[in-house]
């Protein structure tokens, strides 16, 4: 970059205005974290939606802008509509589980509130009961002078959603310039390396987020089946729960299983001609057989084994990114993850002067063995009749 005078700027001063715009934009990211993560999830709803935009270019030849707007308006209407039709089917579902969940709960609190004689002594638990009755009621009868905050909260939510809306709309449409920008940031000789990156990247997102999504969905219709062939009461939602829990392994399918267990304990089943103790006990047993079928068939399938990365590794981070996070976070760490993975990998090869990527090893600088000439082994035949000529 050249002043006034049309000379450079110096390496000094380089490095002195790119460190400061580095720390300006961390420092924007810190103040503005609720920003980012609207963003990021607007960018994630716009990345599963985007290659309905791309085959609905690819059959009808529309510009990219008229395919945007009809997926875009559609999915609104679908999230809209779908909510709307389903709302009257999950309503008296979740009063069921959410009574027999209360319920659960008072029976606890009851027990904890007299003191347990076990093999000679005596366990109190009287304050253990005393702060489950106190949660209880605080989850449910929240005090009047609340209501202004949860307006206040429900206020920024919808702002934070339009927001989100919005920006899926700008993500879906402008993304093309968007990456041309950001692989114009790098400097000419490494701009292929960005485009590369980027591919590999995308190949990343595609093969976690679709398979966890198509996981989800999976499970959810499983477990829904089964509770209904069970006659459990509030099938449905206990369904849809063991499927969102799935973001979570193992401990979320299992917490959605403690959830039809308690269910089942309380209200027992429709048709099962046995104690609600013995449905229960069904229940554990079929949550078994199907995650064990989960884990060990259709998780591997659906994901391809996509992502190579250590189990106990996933399992730490989905813990920390659902503390942290919520659902959002445990969804999105196991991709980010696998991103950064490329992205260090990427800059450990180019620091130690290797190719900038695994694969162009053999294609760069190794011949293939089909390509090396070797003497050719002359047949008998061939042999003496060099030998006669000689």
């Amino acid at each position: 970059m050249k002043n006034k005078n049309g000379s450079q700027w110096n390496d000094s001063f380089r490095y002195v205005v790119g460190i400061i715009l580095f720390i300006a934009c961390v420092a924007l990211l810190i103040y503005a974290h609720e920003a980012v993560r609207a963003l990021v999830i607007a960018a994630f709803v716009a990345y599963l939606i985007s290659p309905v935009v791309n085959y609905l270019r690819e059959k009808t030849k529309l510009s990219r802008t008229a395919a945007v707007n009809i997926v875009y308006f559609t999915a609104l209407i679908v999230l809209v509509g779908v909510p709307a039709t389903l709302t009257p089917i999950f309503f008296d579902e979740i009063k069921i589980v959410a009574r027999d969940i209360l319920d659960l709960s008072g029976e606890f609190s009851t027990i904890l509130s007299r003191p347990v004689q076990f093999g000679g002594m005596v366990f109190h638990f009287e304050q253990l009961g005393s702060s489950l009755s106190h949660l209880q009621d605080t989850v449910l009868t929240p005090l009047p002078e609340q209501a202004l905050a949860l307006l206040e909260t429900t206020s920024v939510n919808v702002l934070w959603f339009l927001v989100i809306i919005v920006s899926v709309h700008l993500f879906m449409t402008e993304w093309p310039r968007m990456r041309e920008a950001i692989v114009e940031l790098a400097p000419e000789p490494y701009q292929e390396d960005m485009r590369e990156i980027f591919k590999r990247l995308r190949r990343v997102w595609m093969a976690y987020l679709r398979g966890q999504i198509v996981l989800m969905i999976v499970v959810g219709i499983v477990f829904t089946i089964a509770w209904l062939i069970m006659g459990i009461p509030g099938a449905l939602v206990l369904g849809v729960l063991a499927g969102l829990f799935t973001l979570v392994p193992d401990v979320g399918p299992f917490l959605a299983a403690i959830l039809a267990m308690a269910v089942a304990l309380l209200e027992g089943s429709t048709w099962i001609p046995l104690s609600n103790f013995w449905v229960a006990g069904i229940v554990f047993v079929v949550y078994l057989v199907l995650i064990n079928l989960k884990n060990f068939w259709l998780r591997p399938y659906i994901m391809g084994r996509s992502v190579h990365m250590n189990e106990a590794l996933i399992f730490i981070a989905i813990m920390i990114a659902t503390i942290l996070e919520g659902i959002m976070g445990a969804l999105l760490i196991v991709p980010l993850l696998a991103s950064m993975a490329v992205i260090l990998e990427y800059l450990r090869r180019r620091v130690l002067g290797l190719p900038p990527f695994g694969d162009d090893v053999s294609r760069q600088f190794v011949a293939p063995e089909e390509s090396i000439r070797r003497p050719r082994r002359l047949s008998s035949r061939n042999r003496e009749k060099r030998n006669k000529e000689s």
